[in-house]
């Protein structure tokens, strides 16, 4: 069980702003076109997706990376399930996810499918997506895990705010948990976690960001 639920406050009504790191939990230009551009295009997807794909993120937030990635799943006729693993220590009410994801009409059919079926805890089997978010600090519980990743969504709260998750040794542990040829990215170019993830054994490229980000991370393991 985590720690403790998420602490919210809106902005504009809309957009959820975590009251533990003074964030927001997505782009306040456009969450969705975010999460395309960072972590599906940055990662290569949906163009690497195989039968048995395992995408792993660090913070579930609001479930719009994991609907994203789920719509380009069944939109690009993939077979089998699509497994995604997320590593959440504030995990958000149902409720709260509900009312964040109205903003994004797009995914309205997998937000509606998804949240029918989640509890707010644990592991949730969709048919073409198997789902499982591990609650804790991720620090403590991702050492434990035994599966790799095909693909990393490094998506924790601003490396200034949440340094955290951001630490050498946690990008160490992405690393032992990511398949040969895997992939990583993030919205942030931050120095440290640059220089994390290639002490991990990534090959660390710093991309166009979106929006007003100018710079983004891409990573693949060699």
């Amino acid at each position: 069980m985590a720690d403790q639920q998420a602490r919210l406050s809106w902005r504009e009504g809309v957009i959820p702003v975590s009251d533990q790191f003074d964030d927001p939990y997505f782009s306040i230009q456009n969450g969705l076109a975010e999460t395309e551009h960072v972590f599906l295009a940055g990662n290569d997807l949906p163009r690497r997706f195989a039968p048995g794909f395992h995408i792993a993120e660090l913070g579930f937030g609001t479930g719009l990376n994991m609907l994203a990635a789920w719509r380009a799943w069944e939109e690009t006729g993939q077979t089998g399930a699509l497994r995604f693993t997320s590593f959440e220590a504030f995990p958000m009410a149902p409720g709260d996810m509900a009312r964040a994801l109205e903003a994004f009409p797009a995914v309205a059919p997998w937000a509606e499918r998804f949240l029918a079926a989640w509890s707010g805890h644990g592991a949730c089997d969709l048919g073409t997506l198997h789902l499982e978010v591990v609650e804790g600090d991720a620090r403590m519980s991702l050492p434990s895990w035994t599966a790799r990743a095909d693909a990393w969504f490094l998506d924790g709260f601003s490396p200034a705010k949440n340094p955290e998750l951001w630490e050498p040794a946690l990008m160490a542990e992405v690393a032992a948990h990511t398949a040969e040829g895997g992939t990583a990215a993030t919205y942030t170019a931050a120095g440290f976690v640059r220089r994390g993830l290639e002490a991990a054994g990534f090959e660390v490229t710093r991309i166009p960001g979106f929006g007003r980000k100018r710079h983004m991370t891409q990573a693949v393991k060699r």
